[in-house]
């Protein structure tokens, strides 16, 4: 089988990538630039030329393709794009799927979407999903919550390095996922006749808070957060205060998005339909703290090797804390 990966260079896509390759899949990936997809390449995948935001280069892309498996999304410094990108470009690529007689399509929206329709990059991913199902196409979409790797750059780092970590007062429930689990239940999905013309959330086995995110990290890196929380009631007047500005339009989507994180929901869904499917246990689903204790430990036996490596060339220096 022929995978179309749209989206290949993010956190998600180049663990589809891998994945897809380790499982024997021929891969190619829709990319813009071939220099900043290198890495795609020496892992065995063919580039293919193509720009969601030039929709004349999609069609072309897809010649001998048998499935796709889109997560691609708008990137920070191109809001102005958002429904290009989010939408006639994913009606284009999905018309051309039908005209190239694409076998299966997988798409990824958003957990939950349904309740914050009033939000525009909800709308968007609503609005793909139904021309997915109204489109005749072998499709499966996966409604994904937040990632492992992003909390990353929100929590972990901001504590390692002893900056604020900022949250907004009210707290939802997310049932955070690690990128390789999604990667993995999406490639085997594609074989699988019981995922076909599915809706279904793709999550992992537990619900967090941000506060228990951030004691969880606290707890295994021995360091202090420094904590600053952000009432919603101040997103929402900074919102309403850009909308009256055309090119601050993006960033009032953009914080619209936020309030949805905030509005103190419960995203407590459980994927009992996959792992029934697949044949698996919920234990094979990583849990987050064993992956932010793998990620501690490497960042911390780095610091260690760079703090040995400092007093051997400088043995008069105090060593560095860490």
């Amino acid at each position: 089988m022929t995978l179309l990966v749209i989206g290949s260079t993010g956190t998600l896509g180049r663990q589809i990538v891998r994945k897809a390759l380790n499982e024997g899949f021929q891969v190619k990936c829709l990319v813009r630039n071939f220099r900043k997809s290198a890495f795609l390449k020496e892992w065995g995948a063919e580039l293919i030329y193509g720009d969601l935001s030039l929709p004349e280069s999609i069609p072309l892309a897809l010649f001998g393709v048998s499935a796709i498996i889109d997560c691609s999304t708008t990137r920070p410094n191109d809001l102005y794009n958002i429904e290009l990108v989010d939408l006639k470009s994913k009606y284009i690529l999905i018309e051309s799927a039908i005209k190239a007689n694409v076998r299966r399509y997988v798409f990824f929206s958003i957990l939950n979407g349904y309740s914050y329709k009033d939000i525009p990059l909800i709308t968007l991913k609503l609005m793909i999903e139904y021309r997915l199902k109204v489109s005749g196409l072998s499709y499966t979409i996966f409604h994904l919550p937040g990632f492992f790797q992003g909390l990353i750059t929100q929590y972990a780092l901001p504590i390692l390095d002893k900056q604020t970590v900022w949250i907004t007062s009210e707290s939802s429930l997310i049932p955070y996922i690690n990128t390789q689990d999604i990667a993995k239940v999406s490639i085997y999905s594609l074989s699988i006749q019981q995922f076909n013309n599915k809706i279904l959330p793709l999550v992992g086995n537990k619900v967090w808070k941000s506060l228990d995110i951030i004691k969880l990290c606290e707890r295994i890196s021995g360091r202090r957060a420094v904590i600053n929380k952000i009432p919603v009631y101040i997103l929402k007047k900074l919102k309403n205060f850009v909308d009256f500005f055309q090119w601050t339009k993006n960033i009032s989507e953009r914080l619209a998005f936020i309030e949805m994180l905030s509005r103190g929901y419960s995203m407590n869904i459980q994927m009992k339909e996959i792992l029934y499917i697949l044949q698996v246990d919920k234990t094979e689903i990583e849990e987050l703290e064993m992956y932010l204790q793998e990620y501690f430990e490497r960042v911390m036996k780095k610091l260690k090797e760079l703090n040995y490596q400092f007093l051997n060339n400088n043995k008069n220096t105090d060593p560095i804390e860490f």
